[in-house]
């Protein structure tokens, strides 16, 4: 969850990384070129304002790119479900501000080195996204959260890096409409937030239950609880253990239930709506009832106009009747 203490003291100074890339550059030179490769053009899947970071082309890509432009580095890893929940976030948002900021993305099995780094920032898990400006490193996001909540975490980093100097004045025509600031922080978000951070799932269900106790209509603390509450199920799982098990029993319907959070962890959220709506096809009464509430909950999961609700939404009537 974002984070809403944007205070710049503290930050990470990367000049002594810059120095040091410079020098294995310098010895790989030296030895007539090395190991490590090209570094891949910037903005390749994500168009220019998404690039894919190396150990090799961070220092380019990062820290010296910070210099003229703000850069968020996502450090994310193919195994991790929440890192394929927001990062599709992150490219969004990065390609409507159309250059104003930059979004790095680093595979941290990929690139071993930034792991550590990650690591030696005393960050243990991802998805984490650090704000990269003028060469240096401040932690920022650590977990998923909805778009709605990522988008305001980083209109609030870019106004507080303003109000310290480092960033310019938004343009004339850019400025906000009066009244236009941001809501106060709901105190019981940030309690959501603190658990999450902590790892006490349970604490961040309970603070996301009162916000919809109070506002049922928040979408935000929706995907919030359903997250957790996915976090939660799986906790309890073997994945390989309940994936086999659905192949095996097709006809089980908390077996393909079970299967379907494995997949949604996984990233594979097309193959966990699929399979759901199997499953309504396949059973009747109670089980069928089971299997439609729980293929609606993981839709919380996603935001309403994702094109991968939509379509297991078609689905899903389809089968039903």
């Amino acid at each position: 969850m974002p984070s809403r203490d944007f205070s710049l003291h503290g930050a990470i100074d990367l000049g002594a990384r810059q120095a040091a890339a410079r020098k294995q550059q310098e010895r790989r030179a030296q030895s007539g070129g090395a190991a490590g490769g090209a570094a891949p053009a910037a903005g390749a899947p994500g168009g220019p304002y998404v690039v894919d970071v190396t150990d090799q082309t961070f220092n380019t890509e990062v820290v010296e790119r910070s210099q003229s432009v703000p850069v968020l580095v996502d450090f994310w890893a193919e195994w991790c479900g929440p890192c394929k929940q927001l990062g599709p976030i992150l490219e969004k948002l990065a390609t409507e501000a159309a250059g104003k900021w930059i979004l790095a993305k680093v595979d941290i099995d990929a690139n071993p080195q930034l792991g550590a780094y990650m690591q030696q920032m005393g960050v243990r898990g991802i998805p984490f996204v650090a704000a990269v400006v003028a060469g240096q490193l401040l932690p920022f996001l650590n977990g998923a959260a909805p778009e709605p909540q990522v988008r305001q975490a980083i209109d609030q980093l870019f106004e507080a890096l303003r109000s310290e100097g480092i960033l310019p004045d938004a343009p004339a025509g850019e400025q906000p409409a009066a009244g236009a600031a941001a809501p106060a922080a709901d105190p019981v978000y940030s309690e959501a937030e603190e658990a999450l951070q902590r790892g006490d799932l349970d604490a961040a269900k309970g603070a996301f239950e009162r916000v919809l106790a109070a506002d049922p209509r928040d979408d935000q603390a929706k995907q919030g609880l359903a997250l957790v509450e996915l976090s939660l199920r799986v906790r309890s799982l073997d994945a390989e253990r309940a994936l086999q098990e659905a192949a095996e029993k097709p006809g089980d319907v908390q077996a393909q239930i079970s299967a379907s959070d494995v997949e949604m962890v996984s990233g594979r959220i097309d193959d966990a709506f699929d399979r759901l709506v199997g499953a309504v096809r396949r059973s009747a009464g109670d089980d069928r009832d089971a299997v439609r509430k729980h293929l609606l909950s993981l839709f919380e999961l996603l935001p309403p106009d994702d094109p991968r609700v939509g379509k297991a939404r078609r689905g899903l009537q389809s089968a039903l009747f």
